[in-house]
């Protein structure tokens, strides 16, 4: 008989149904899941990310030409405030109402916020910025649901071969979401050109429609991940019927000869029910909570990097003098400034950011996610320690390098810890706390973006304006040394079922797992 907080299935049904998944030959509906979670990606970094440019925008129509430094900073900050909020609350009711249930409203939640704050509007009452501000809070809080969803919808759907290159691929549509932000900016200027030379209110229209565009990509996935079926991890650990997991395994793989074997609900054996005692029972073991510890505090340490240079890119090329133009007439240094900065943007994501996460999912079934992740660290290190150090002489003479320099750090962060530091806690985790967990850990991350950007906004005009770059870019160095340390505490994940990683007891069959590990070493 079970006890209250643990109950029993039948271990062989079980073990079958999850060799179908882990084993099953790469398909169509692998691919579905991909595009279905990674169009979730592109909007989320679209709409993240096209506020550089909607910012510097909102400066020329309402401010004179500059964006006041607590306004700038409150319209990047609010998206990462509301991400944080739902990262933490998405990830737990993901574990404790399904995936399936919560999947899609996230989307619905960043559509309506991503069109309400385009129209936002001035009045007595409110200002426009702060419409804007609230409504990115909203966005905020769908993008945060995305991550923990999108990536243990993908884990608990992927082959074990090429988990990893899944689960990659998906968060690869980041580098496409930052790009076409900057391509509809370019394009938005380009139709608005003449109308901003004659009047730079004009402007007015070119934020709206950079940040409008955003709604459209969560449109056009809103009816698949509505329809997409819950996991079958999930109803097996957390529902506790392995019938109808296996027929929705056969279901997914699209196959016809279907086992039924509709007697009961299930022979039940030893499963752990989620409460907070077995949270704390299960995350108080230091071989648990150490992982816990490593996956949290290695992506807090990433995004304070991350965030504090991919949300002020803008910052950064009109400090070294790229994005800056000297024209006196407002109306053309309105549009020179913003074209500059939008063409800079362009050029930095298309040889850096992009192919970054693309040779991620390349190498990272094969060479694995700690080494990725500790390569990445170190050299981020050393590349921001040079650029740190060298910030004057690279801005006074050698503003090319610079952005050669600025370039590899784009790569090396998405070849790198930013990938994997989304991918390895939607796999370390038991199921019926991998939502949560990979909660945890995504809003541990979107805490040092919070940091970084206050920090950023606070400290960058030390000194004189933007006087403090140099140093604030050896502070991310440290951060990244930081994040490096404790990426030790992560295992590696290849080649091991999600089960193997949850290091349990019972039927989760940890002596087979030693004895795998035992043989692969």
């Amino acid at each position: 008989m079970a006890s209250n907080d643990r109950v029993t299935i039948d271990v062989d049904k079980r073990r079958a149904a999850l060799k179908e998944i882990d084993e099953a030959k790469f398909g169509w509906q692998h691919i579905r899941a991909c595009l279905v979670a990674g169009t979730g990606f592109f909007m989320d970094a679209y709409d993240l990310f096209a506020i550089n440019f909607a910012s510097t925008m909102i400066g020329y129509v309402y401010y004179g030409g500059k964006t006041p430094a607590n306004i700038d900073l409150g319209l990047k900050v609010t998206g990462s405030i509301g991400t944080f909020l739902g990262q933490l609350g998405f990830g737990y009711l993901a574990d404790r109402l399904g995936r399936k249930r919560m999947y899609g409203v996230e989307l619905m939640i960043i559509i309506v916020a991503t069109v309400a704050s385009a129209v936002a509007g001035q009045s007595r009452a409110v200002s426009v910025v702060g419409i804007i501000m609230f409504w990115r809070v909203i966005m905020g809080v769908g993008i945060g649901g995305d991550y923990p969803l999108s990536a243990i919808i993908t884990s608990e759907f992927a082959t074990k071969k090429r988990r990893g290159a899944m689960m990659a691929s998906v968060f690869a549509m980041q580098g496409f979401g930052i790009l076409a932000s900057a391509i509809v900016a370019l394009i938005v200027l380009a139709a608005f050109k003449n109308a901003i030379l004659e009047d730079v209110s004009a402007v007015d229209y070119c934020w709206r429609i950079v940040l409008g565009c955003g709604a459209i990509p969560g449109l056009l996935a809103l009816y698949f991940r509505l329809t997409i079926p819950e996991t079958p991890r999930y109803t097996m650990d957390v529902e506790y019927d392995v019938n109808k997991a296996t027929n929705d395994i056969t279901s997914y793989l699209h196959k016809t000869d279907t086992q039924d074997d509709r007697d009961g609900a299930g022979n039940y054996v030893d499963v752990p029910k989620a409460s907070w005692s077995d949270f704390r029972n299960y995350f108080g073991k230091w071989s648990n909570g150490k992982v816990l510890l490593g996956t949290a505090v290695s992506w807090f340490a990433l995004d304070i990097a991350f965030y504090g240079i991919g949300l002020n890119n803008g910052i950064i090329l009109s400090a070294i003098g790229y994005a800056d133009t000297h024209d006196a007439d407002l109306n053309l240094k309105a549009y020179n400034s913003l074209k500059n900065m939008a063409v800079g943007n362009i050029i930095i994501t298309i040889m850096g950011t992009v192919p970054g996460y693309w040779v991620t999912v390349a190498f990272v079934d094969s060479w694995g996610r700690k080494p990725i992740q500790l390569m990445g660290f170190a050299v981020l290190t050393v590349l921001f320690i040079v650029m740190g150090a060298a910030f004057t002489p690279l801005k006074e003479h050698s503003i090319p390098a610079f952005i050669v320099l600025f370039t590899l750090l784009q790569f090396f962060q998405n070849f790198g810890p930013n990938t994997t530091t989304f991918i390895v806690p939607g796999e370390v985790f038991p199921t019926r706390y991998r939502s949560t967990g990979h909660g945890i850990s995504a809003a541990s991350g979107k805490l040092g973006a919070i940091v970084a950007q206050v920090g950023f906004s606070k400290l960058k005009d030390i000194g004189g304006p933007n006087a403090f770059v140099g140093p604030l870019l050896l502070i991310f160095a440290a951060w990244m040394f930081i994040g490096g340390l404790f990426s030790i505490f992560i295992p590696e994940t290849k080649g091991l079922s999600l089960e193997e990683l949850a290091n349990e007891e019972g039927t989760y069959n940890v002596e087979e797992r030693k004895e795998r590990i035992k043989s692969d070493a």
